[in-house]
This record gives C-alpha cells, structure tokens and sequence, in this order.
C-alpha cells in the first residue's frame, strides 16, 4: 500500500521510504525497550516505589507505566520549523527558524509536576510529554508501548521478583535517543511472586 499509495502522479521515493520503513523498525523498538530499563532501574533505585506497585500490581500499573515513560523519556528531543511569527514566553520566534523541544526538561517542569525529580509509581495527573506532545504528532504506538511495559515489569516482578542493579549502567552514546546500552543485574534463579504470578493468570483468563 505505501509502495502504491500517492496523489496523482506522485508517489514515495525510495529515499522517502526508506526513511519509512526504518521509523516502522527503529521507533518502537528503541523506545519501547529503553524506556522498561530506565523503569527499572527506577524501580531498583525507589525499593518504597517497587514494593508498592508489587503489592498490587493491577491497581498500580496504570500510573506507574506513565510514570516510567515520564522518568525514563526514551527521546531526547525533536525539532520543527516556525510556520509564521509568534512569541513563547517572551521569547519571539520568526518563521523559518528553527525550535527543539527537549522532552526530559519538559517532563521535570516544576511548573507542571509536583516533586518533578522524585519518581513516583501512583502520580496522578502525570500529564508528561514522553510519547510527543497533544496532536497530530502523537506517537502512533502509545498504547502498544504501555501495554509493552506493563507486560515486561509484570514479568520480571513475577520470575525475577528479587532482581538488582550490580553496577551503573553503561548509557547509549547518541545525542536522539537517551538509552541504556548495558546494565549488569543479579537475581535469585527459579524465585517466583506467587502474588504476581496470580494476577498474570487473572488478566489472562478473562
């Protein structure tokens, strides 16, 4: 369909997708994954906030994952191109020129979060800006990311309940994404929460 898809006689160049189709493999992926590692070494760093989202899991997860996106802000930034003359907090931008937004200042903007460097698995609002900003540039895959994270950490608190960060971690070296390229972890084998194992099997029966 995007190899087809096009107004006229214009269609996509192989350039443009290309650019495509490494966004599609690229933009969920790395996100996604790093978000779940900066969450959890939040979580190993807050032992109160992990023993509390642990305790129950269901009722938590909805803000914690939102929380976990807010802390963990996979994008570092994005930029855009002024349209037409206009001021920001009395800044004035003219049209043409360039804007970046970088999304982890955004996300500990005193003036919108309470306590924004305390990571807190119950915030509520948390209305943070780690999947994009309201409109049409919204990431596409929100709801698959939560769903993602929610999934992974309700893993790990079931198989590996006891897991611990061993070392710092080793940060991905890029100026787009903020990832984690190593993070040496140590764990109990074969020790389960039987508590998290019964809500994995409620979830999935219904």
């Amino acid at each position: 369909m995007l190899v087809n898809a096009g107004h006229g006689e214009e269609r996509l160049s192989e350039s443009e997708l290309g650019s495509f189709f490494v966004l599609l493999m690229v933009a969920g992926n790395e996100t996604a994954r790093n978000a779940i590692s900066h969450g959890m070494q939040a979580l190993c760093e807050y032992p109160a906030e992990r023993a509390r989202w642990m305790a129950d899991f269901d009722r938590v997860a909805p803000t914690a994952v939102e929380e976990i996106v807010r802390w963990g802000t996979p994008v570092i930034h994005f930029r855009r191109t002024a349209t037409c003359d206009t001021e920001l907090r009395g800044q004035k931008i003219l049209a043409g020129e360039k804007v970046v937004v970088f999304y982890n200042s955004a996300n500990r903007d005193g003036d919108v979060f309470d306590e924004p460097f305390r990571f807190n698995v119950t915030r509520d609002p948390n209305v943070h800006v780690g999947f994009g900003g309201p409109g049409p540039h919204v990431c596409l895959g929100a709801h698959l990311a939560r769903l993602e994270i929610r999934v992974m950490l309700r893993e790990i608190f079931a198989r590996l309940p006891d897991l611990e960060i061993k070392s710092a971690p080793r940060k991905l070296a890029s100026n787009f994404i903020h990832g984690i390229k190593h993070m040496p972890c140590e764990f109990t084998p074969g020790r389960v929460n039987e508590q998290t194992v019964e809500s994995r099997n409620s979830e999935e029966s219904v």
